[in-house]
């Protein structure tokens, strides 16, 4: 929260897709994400936004589910 105010909801949104795939990416087995960033031939300075929260294209979104091998509706199952 900034000055007293609560999180816009997108913020929101993007956190939630931010920790998920950050967690998937811990259960592939990597701890640092500019490790599995270099592995499947992603921009390090760009995933690592990503995983804080930054906004990301569907484009990636879907890049990114496919190398973790689950769909949109797996993905967003959780996420309100």
């Amino acid at each position: 929260m900034k000055g007293g105010t609560a999180m816009p909801q997108a913020e929101v949104r993007l956190k939630q897709i931010a920790e998920k795939l950050k967690e998937l990416r811990k259960e592939k087995g990597y701890k640092s994400a500019e490790i599995f960033a270099y592995d499947n031939n992603l921009s390090r300075v760009s995933y690592w936004r990503i995983e804080n929260g930054f906004n990301i294209t569907m484009k990636t979104l879907i890049r990114l589910l496919d190398i973790h091998q689950i769909t949109l509706s797996e993905f967003f199952r959780d996420i309100m």
